[in-house]
């Protein structure tokens, strides 16, 4: 008998290999046809409804597609031949192994491409069954391979060759097999288990996210803004054109006599700082005996197709912290900026240091904030001409719709934000969790176009901000060494937004007095780090260091929470206290409330 060859005894079809799956009955003949009759009436209505639209789905561009189709690849020759060469051996290798009479020879050594441990292939079913662990195997290194390939290519700028790293990685995260139901052993068991109905559902969801051209990270309908995310209690005292103003209610007896002003970036909803109420650093921050007030930016419209940079800087930050010195009669705020909110308000800093009002802020917090665009990672890949071009036309309404940003910024992280997601969502079928953060990270914002464009040349492409006087603000010339306010400065580890690197670089901008803070984890987990989850941990150093590598050499790790590191940072600074009561409670003072917070502007779409 052929080893392919089977038998049938009492019932059970048999191999000289083993059991084979039965064969299927009428009921499942009958289930399998119903699920397919649904996803192909799925895929009709579809079909019918994107006829019928009038708002055609967007298509997300990649930042690489003309740079690298301009001319063909040359490579290093002595580094391309050491490449093929390890890839030749390794390969050989792979097929020995499995070529062998005994599958515990399977295991590949631990100096091999091949062993990198990887959470796409964490089930055991991907080193259980020898097919697909040879899948998984030969994967890993021709992904390996590939990479040291785009390596070796000779004769590309640095641009060039950073954008061909990239549109790799992009690819090898796009081929894994992990990522197709054939080839992947947890889909193929759970579509056997449902006879069909994982894939039917992870249909409905694909097809959802068609519509509303964007991938869907959580379950939205569980969360309400004001109601159980966004909901630390403030009002909104103030409403311009650009943004309004939340005032947060005192939970202390007596607090900082001088407040705090948070400027978020208006990229996202201002709430990542006040999500639900055991993270929100608003909250705890309220609770630390802080006058708390933070800005929530408008979503772009037509209206706002002339904003500029200096609309933000004076009509907004500077606006904004004139308007809390004098509701609260203080001569100065604390600040804080988040991000591009960060970058800006650098250069608020330096406005105000040029116009001799540097005394209007007691101090500066910069959370994962660039000024210095020379090392800003992978973002800068979005910045050429043909991109701009294509910003360009994507703008053309006056702004920026949200959804090309958070795209972009999927883009950043395709494997954890995009493929993990097609495999969970849409493969396995399973149904989105509830999760505050990425109910956030969904939840887009519109961009200006005419300063978005700005934002992209002036300072991720032209690094202008860097060069002292090649920007000005309504005739006032920018100069980050004219910033003497005391600034503490937070960076993420693994930031892959704002680069460690390139976050250092206010410590050499800067001329006042600065504490450098070094957090565990990224570019959100970084800085959302409430101390009662004990998560993570940050590095300070005591001493001082010229240089980031001086830095990293002499600082001192600390398990948990960096928040109170900060506040402690903030008090030494002025630990002058007021009572929490007139002007303080929100309302009560010459602004009256408008609306409770967070306010109708974060609500608009």
């Amino acid at each position: 008998m052929n080893c392919g060859s089977a038998a049938v005894s009492d019932g059970i079809v048999k191999s000289e290999t083993g059991p084979l799956p039965a064969l299927p009955t009428l009921d499942d003949m009958q289930h399998w046809t119903r699920s397919i009759g649904q996803a192909q009436q799925l895929l009709l209505e579809y079909a019918a409804g994107a006829m019928t639209s009038q708002k055609p789905l967007e298509a997300a561009q990649t930042a690489t597609q003309s740079a690298l189709t301009s001319a063909p690849l040359m490579f290093q020759p002595e580094l391309l031949a050491k490449v093929q060469s390890d890839f030749a051996k390794e390969s050989i290798a792979l097929w020995q192994r499995f070529l062998d009479a005994d599958p515990s020879n399977n295991a590949p050594p631990e100096n091999s491409p091949a062993a990198r441990k990887d959470r796409r292939f964490a089930d055991p079913k991907w080193s259980d069954n020898p097919f697909f662990d040879l899948m998984r195997q030969s994967y890993l290194l021709l992904s390996d391979y590939m990479l040291r390939l785009s390596d070796s290519v000779d004769g590309l700028d640095t641009q060039h060759k950073n954008q061909l790293k990239f549109a790799t990685q992009g690819l090898i995260d796009a081929l894994s097999p992990s990522n197709f139901p054939l080839t992947n052993p947890v889909v193929l068991e759970k579509t056997l288990e449902s006879r069909g109905e994982n894939l039917v559902r992870g249909l409905h969801h694909m097809l959802a996210d068609m519509s509303k051209g964007q991938l869907t990270h959580t379950d939205g309908s569980k969360f309400e803004l004001g109601v159980n995310i966004a909901n630390t209690p403030g009002k909104v005292i103030k409403e311009t054109p650009l943004y309004q103003l939340i005032q947060y209610e005192p939970t202390t007896k007596k607090v900082l006599e001088t407040p705090l002003v948070i400027f978020p970036p208006w990229i996202n909803r201002f709430y990542i700082l006040d999500l639900a109420p055991h993270k929100s650093f608003v909250k705890w921050a309220v609770d630390q005996g802080i006058s708390v007030f933070i800005v929530s930016w408008k979503s772009a419209d037509a209206s706002m197709k002339d904003l500029e940079w200096a609309d933000y800087i004076v009509r907004g930050q500077v606006d904004a912290i004139d308007t809390i010195r004098e509701l609260l009669d203080v001569k100065s705020v604390h600040t804080i900026g988040y991000c591009v909110a960060g970058t800006t308000l650098a250069a608020t800093l330096a406005w105000l240091a040029a116009r001799g009002e540097a005394d209007k802020v007691k101090s500066a917090t910069f959370f994962t904030a660039q000024v210095d665009f020379q090392d800003a990672g992978d973002l800068k890949l979005f910045v050429d001409d043909e991109q701009l071009k294509l910003v360009d036309q994507l703008a053309a309404p006056g702004y920026l719709d949200g959804r090309y940003m958070a795209a972009t910024f999927n883009l950043l992280r395709g494997r954890d934000l995009i493929w993990n997601y097609v495999v969970n969502n849409y493969l396995l079928g399973a149904d989105y969790p509830p999760f505050d953060l990425l109910y956030w990270n969904g939840d887009t914002t519109n961009l200006p176009a005419k300063w978005h464009r700005q934002y992209l040349t002036d300072l991720y492409r032209d690094n202008k901000l860097a060069t002292p006087g090649a920007i000005s603000i309504e005739g006032v010339p920018i100069d980050l060494r004219k910033v003497t306010t005391p600034a503490y400065i937070q960076a993420g580890r693994e930031d892959h937004i704002a680069p460690l690197k390139s976050v250092w670089k206010l410590m050499e901008h800067f001329s006042g007095p600065a504490r450098f803070l070094l957090a565990g984890s990224g570019h959100i987990a970084g800085v959302v780090n409430p101390p009662a989850d004990n998560k993570y941990q940050y590095w300070t150093c005591a001493k001082t260091a010229s240089t980031l590598d001086e830095f990293i050499a002499s600082a001192n790790e600390t398990k948990g929470s960096w928040w109170p590191d900060w506040v402690e940072w903030l008090k030494t600074q002025d630990d002058a206290t007021v009572p929490a009561k007139g002007a303080r409670i929100p309302g009560k003072g010459a602004l009256k409330a408008l609306e409770p917070a967070p306010g109708r502007y974060v609500k608009s779409r």
